[in-house]
């Protein structure tokens, strides 16, 4: 299969193949196996088969369960179901506020979407969410593909991606120009004409990350550095991995 960033659909419009990026360790993570994505509720005939010969068996719905009700993904043959709605759907108090009391916590109060993000991090069912996602990828048979998405594919699904590439090493830059690539490949499916890799080279080498959206994700990476010092830490303490739990994920997900 070609190595493309933006993977052509019917349904979707941001459905991206996460491989390519390089680590700070000058590793990279592997194409055409960690997939994230907008609504999969719109698949046509021709998507499902295509899911299917990419061999995408995991699809991790990170939507509410109305989101899901109203709109429920089309599932393709091969594919396992997998529900994980990262935003809880009680209004219980959360432990975040008393993670403000035992850790350094960065404050977001000037970075609204920054704050979402930080205090879903912080949040045990959100975690627990993140958990089962670290271990589809964990069990994910080496020939497999996953796909995760919401429903833009920018919030939820940004989330889970800041993780997946903080646990696989990446900085900060690259992990911020991920999560804005979503607002300009809406722009593109207005047009219908989706951008080549060498244009998302391009427009990922003039974004800003410390501006505006640049610094939303900052809620998900300094949370984590300022809370528990690196991303292995959080991953033990918080997700319920082992050191060789992260191990394995690295040696499953780069070359």
């Amino acid at each position: 299969m070609a190595q493309e960033r933006i993977v052509a659909f019917d349904g979707p419009v941001n459905f991206r193949d996460l491989g390519g990026y390089q680590n700070e360790a000058g590793k990279r993570l592997k194409w055409h196996k960690i997939y994230r994505s907008d609504s999969l509720s719109a698949l046509s005939d021709a998507d499902q088969a295509r899911l299917t010969a990419m061999n995408v068996t995991v699809d991790c719905d990170l939507r509410s369960a109305y989101e899901k009700e109203t709109a429920p993904d089309k599932l393709w043959s091969g594919a396992k179901f997998i529900d994980v709605p990262i935003y809880a759907e009680d209004t219980s108090p959360r432990k975040h506020q008393v993670y403000r009391f035992l850790h350094h916590i960065p404050d977001m109060k000037d970075n609204f979407i920054g704050q979402i993000y930080q205090q879903t991090l912080l949040d045990k069912h959100s975690q627990q969410m993140f958990s089962q996602i670290f271990m589809q990828l964990l069990t994910l048979p080496t020939d497999a593909a996953l796909v995760y998405h919401c429903s833009a594919g920018k919030d939820r699904t940004g989330m889970v991606s800041a993780l997946i590439l903080m646990a696989l090493g990446m900085d900060d830059d690259t992990i911020a120009r991920d999560y804005l690539l979503t607002n300009e490949l809406y722009g593109f499916a207005v047009s219908h004409q989706l951008p080549t890799n060498d244009e998302i080279a391009n427009l990922v080498a003039k974004m800003n990350v410390t501006k505006g959206e640049g610094t939303a994700i900052r809620g998900i990476t300094e949370t984590i550095r300022g809370g528990w010092g690196d991303f292995a830490t959080f991953f033990e303490k918080e997700l319920g991995f082992s050191k060789a739990d992260l191990t394995k994920l690295q040696q499953l997900y780069l070359e």
